[in-house]
């Protein structure tokens, strides 16, 4: 299947062209055109499946269907409403939008916290097609009657299961009493637990289901192995690991924030150009690290978890856990970084002693037994003495070896509070 089989329209088929692509993923194949139908739609898909295009293409056509459209444009309010649980992936949805929509009259605007609410304002008051928006941010929008939300047709609910891990759960459901009751609705969700299964059944009507992953399941391209050593030794390991593979453009991950700093500092001292990714950063700071690193001035990106949901790189090429998750899910979202649309990627994980059963849970999770490695100098000791993983900071609790974590349990929006973009077009 091609991209002109979908019958998308002329303008969004000519931007899709210049981005260069001309094959659908699977998760664009089943997507479009039931969007494009009208239906609601619950799909299942890992990060770097092109789910954000999924969407977007259908949604794009359906605003510019009219006259005889029933989505003819009538009015300045939003008409398309996405919900995203943080900045960066605000900021990427919205991108997305101005990218397949260049050739169309579609004004577009993110919606975050971190950065200046009037610049937003303004936006809303010129007119906006479609709205990308953290919860926390829209809210403060509803409360300040800075947006109107009662000429939304389609609403987008994207990356549900972190919404719910972060603790969004209320201001989704405040948010979704606000929308007019006959509406198109999409959600998206890498997982679907139980308590998304019931978000979904009282926001979705009769929808197309789509999965196009198994659940819980790691990209296929994705070379994963571990590298067992101590603990006191990871830094120089890391270090002669960039020293002796020739790694150009790395995320690492890191389980809090100071750890993040902290590694970001060691990596700049030793000549590698690197800079952290988290909550504590600024908006700008965030995106100028971000910028840098996909345009590779920067060789290493360290992040946390909830910061990386964002991060989206074609064609990134390593993922490093420097520290093991202690939430096994949260693996599966971290290598999926790499090995995205059919590239090839590959993922090392550091083990220290202290972290094997949190190796044990993700390989029970993926259903698979990893190649372990000795790199010599850097053997583990036999006699290491487990410590105590300290959790990272924030709402969720630390998952204990061998237990199924609350994926769910009440939570502030940690780290930084949503943030908005002035990304506005036509």
């Amino acid at each position: 299947m091609q991209f002109t089989d979908l019958g998308l329209k002329a303008e969004l088929l000519r931007a899709v062209s210049e981005q260069g692509y001309d094959t659908p993923t699977p998760i664009q194949q089943k997507a479009i055109p039931p969007v494009m139908a009208g239906h609601d739609l619950m799909a299942s898909a890992q990060t770097g499946t092109g789910k954000t295009a999924g969407f977007t293409l259908p949604i794009l056509h359906r605003l510019v269907s009219g006259p005889h459209g029933h989505l003819a444009r009538v009015t300045k309010k939003p008409r398309v409403l996405v919900l995203v649980p943080t900045r960066e992936l605000a900021i990427q949805v919205e991108e997305s939008v101005r990218t397949y929509g260049k050739h169309l009259p579609i004004v577009s605007l993110a919606v975050f916290g971190g950065v200046g609410i009037n610049p937003q304002i303004a936006g809303l008051r010129r007119g906006v097609d479609i709205l990308v928006a953290t919860p926390g941010r829209l809210l403060d929008h509803v409360q300040q009657r800075t947006v109107d939300l009662s000429a939304i047709e389609i609403f987008v609910l994207d990356e549900a299961d972190r919404m719910l891990d972060m603790g969004f759960i209320r201001d989704i459901r405040k948010i979704i009493a606000l929308l007019p009751k006959q509406r198109q609705n999409l959600m998206f969700s890498a997982t679907f637990s139980p308590d998304i299964r019931e978000l979904a059944s009282g926001l979705l009507h009769h929808p197309v289901s789509v999965d196009v992953a198994a659940r819980n399941t790691a990209a296929e391209t994705v070379t994963q192995r571990v590298i067992e050593t101590n603990r006191e030794q990871k830094k120089d390991l890391l270090l002669h690991l960039f020293e002796t593979r020739g790694w150009h453009q790395v995320l690492i991950f890191a389980r809090t924030k100071h750890g993040a700093d902290a590694l970001s500092r060691n990596l700049e001292k030793a000549g590698i150009k690197s800079a952290a990714l988290h909550g504590n950063k600024s908006q700008g700071a965030r995106t100028r690290a971000l910028s840098e690193f996909k345009d590779g001035k920067l060789v290493a990106l360290v992040a946390t978890d909830i910061a990386a949901r964002g991060i989206d790189i074609d064609s990134l090429p390593y993922v490093i856990n420097y520290e093991i998750p202690n939430i096994a899910e949260d693996y599966v979202h971290r290598i999926g970084r790499t090995g995205r649309a059919g590239m090839e990627g590959e993922a090392i994980s550091l083990v220290s002693h202290d972290e094997r059963a949190f190796m044990r849970d993700i390989e029970k999770l993926i259903k698979r037994t990893l190649e372990r490695e000795v790199i010599p100098g850097f053997e583990p000791s036999a006699h290491a003495a487990p410590r105590p993983v300290q959790p990272p900071r924030g709402p969720r609790k630390p998952q204990q070896p061998g237990k199924t974590p609350n994926r769910n349990a009440p939570q502030k929006p940690g780290g930084p509070q949503l943030h908005r973009s002035g990304g506005r077009h036509r």
